[in-house]
């Protein structure tokens, strides 16, 4: 254990992050490394990735998550260097910025599709075998708060990140019998760099801005609740918790 790793109830546990090169993605690396959690970066941002990796003694991958291998890949690495897999942040993500009329681009919605949502369903599929050979642990993805309510400034982010919840609340409670829990993380607007595109238009109408320690301290919650199948939504002024779905109407 370093000098950056203190002694915790995590402590020993191994934890990949896609996407963990900057952002939430970073920012959650280092609080887990500081609990003692041994950590694997997955990103495309190879200096970057490698940069936090070191800051936290961890380990760095080169990973697409559009290539299924690739998260198998980072999946093996975790396990070869660290002995196994306790938890998965699946948190890489791209933004759309762009509707369905005249700007649509067929090769930009297919990179933010791929990205956002099979960059899920591939880290999952990835590492179910890794946590079933601990006895059990826990999935993250990073959906949106753009997965509960209407996005009409960016309608292809919407959708891939509802697809994200859909996912996320089916898989649940599927897995949660072998002590694996699936659970989504959405956010609103954060400090990251993500927001780039829209960062003027959120200062010019005064919508605030989440730090990104708000965002990292519900993910951690989200790792100390006992609930699979939610999506946490994250909110500036309002404590976080899971969403409450409305139920749906069955047959008469």
């Amino acid at each position: 254990m370093t000098a950056f790793q203190e002694a915790g109830p995590r402590a020993g546990k191994v934890a990949l992050i896609t996407g963990g090169a900057n952002g939430i993605g970073a920012a959650v690396a280092r609080r887990l490394a500081g609990e003692g959690v041994r950590v694997v970066l997955a990103d495309v941002d190879e200096d970057g990735g490698r940069k936090v990796a070191d800051e936290v003694d961890g380990e760095f991958v080169l990973c697409d998550v559009r290539e299924p291998g690739d998260s198998a890949r980072a999946v093996q690495t975790a396990v070869d260097r660290f002995g196994g897999l306790d938890l998965a942040f699946l948190n890489a993500g791209v933004a759309s910025g762009f509707g369905l009329g005249d700007d649509f681009d067929p090769d930009r919605y297919r990179r933010a599709m791929s990205i956002n949502v099979d960059g899920v369903v591939y880290g999952v599929h990835a590492v179910l075998p890794a946590l079933r050979a601990r006895g059990g642990g826990d999935i993250v993805a990073t959906a949106s708060m753009a997965a509960l309510t209407s996005t009409p400034f960016d309608p292809v982010y919407g959708a891939n990140k509802a697809a994200v919840v859909g996912l996320v609340r089916a898989l649940g409670p599927a897995h949660q019998p072998e002590g694996i829990r699936v659970n989504a993380l959405c956010p609103s607007f954060a400090e990251t760099d993500i927001i780039g595109p829209i960062r003027s238009e959120l200062e010019r109408t005064g919508f605030p801005i989440l730090p990104v320690s708000h965002v990292v301290d519900a993910f951690m919650a989200i790792l100390d609740a006992d609930g699979a199948g939610d999506a946490w939504y994250v909110v500036p002024g309002r404590p976080s918790e899971p969403f409450r779905f409305r139920g749906v109407p069955g047959p008469r």
